[in-house]
């Protein structure tokens, strides 16, 4: 369950910029992806460790394509258990999500999960015009449909829509902000976010100034407290997540940005 938890962790790197769409989401047009931080062919990769020890990987990669008439991105997020982790508890997870390219919002949402033979296969279809997502779980044969409005994100969508959206003098810091979000059976639900403040990070890459943000979890099983999640993004216009770090009941666990290709912006390095 360890390794579940931990890659759950790693897409809140997502969910945690999305937060700040409640208060700061721009106009349709205002998404801009003239000028947005990111393009096509982006490829991220996180190693996630407990201790010394490598737990899994995790990989996101954005590419363009077309959804029916609506021109998206395709983004497909990968997380997988190695060594030892592996042995013990198998992992193979693989979240995608189709979002457009003029509005930044969610067309379709895809959950396909292995977590130590808990398995999920979920579907679920945004539909704007009658504002229901259509939601299927292909496993259990059960269709549900939700009521949403303009500003729902799915799990992955909120993240790259808030990398345009917001500015850094949009934050107000110790600020809590909220976010409706639609990915599984128990429908929307609403995700609080603090932002903490810049802080510079030592990383395999060099010192990275960031800025850290602190998303609010439940307590009590396998967190310390509600706050015991902490986020970096990198304070650039790539707005990449830099490492996220929790402090579990029984130790703490962290993932690091491992790799990238093709960023958009370059990526601001603070040199000794």
């Amino acid at each position: 369950m360890l390794a579940s938890r931990l890659l759950s962790a790693l897409i809140l790197f997502g969910l945690s910029l999305s937060a700040l769409n409640a208060q700061y989401r721009p106009k349709p047009d205002a998404t801009g992806w003239e000028h947005s931080a990111f393009k096509p062919g982006e490829w991220l990769k996180f190693r996630v460790h407990y201790g010394i020890f490598n737990a899994s990987y995790a990989t996101l990669h954005l590419t363009s394509e077309t959804l029916g008439d609506n021109p998206v991105y395709h983004v497909v997020g990968t997380g997988k258990t190695t060594g030892l982790a592996s042995i013990f508890f198998k992992v193979d997870d693989r979240y995608e999500s189709y979002f457009g390219k003029i509005d930044g919002r969610p067309y379709r949402f895809i959950r396909k999960i292995d977590e130590g033979g808990y398995t999920r296969d979920v579907e679920i279809n945004f539909d704007y015009s009658q504002q229901k997502a259509l939601y299927h779980d292909k496993k259990k044969e059960e269709k549900k449909q939700f009521d949403i409005e303009y500003s729902i994100h799915d799990l992955i969508s909120a993240f790259y829509y808030l990398r345009n959206a917001y500015e850094v003098s949009d934050l107000v810091l110790g600020e809590s902000l909220e976010l409706k979000v639609l990915f599984d059976d128990d429908g929307i639900f609403t995700f609080r976010l603090k932002y903490v403040g810049v802080e510079i990070l030592k990383t395999k890459f060099g010192n990275v100034e960031c800025l850290k943000f602190r998303p609010f979890v439940q307590s009590g099983r396998v967190f310390k407290e509600e706050e015991s999640l902490s986020l970096w993004v990198s304070n650039d216009k790539n707005k990449i997540p830099i490492r996220i770090q929790a402090d579990l009941l029984v130790g703490s666990i962290k993932a690091d940005l491992e790799a990238y290709n093709s960023l958009k912006n370059q990526f601001k390095i603070i040199l000794d």
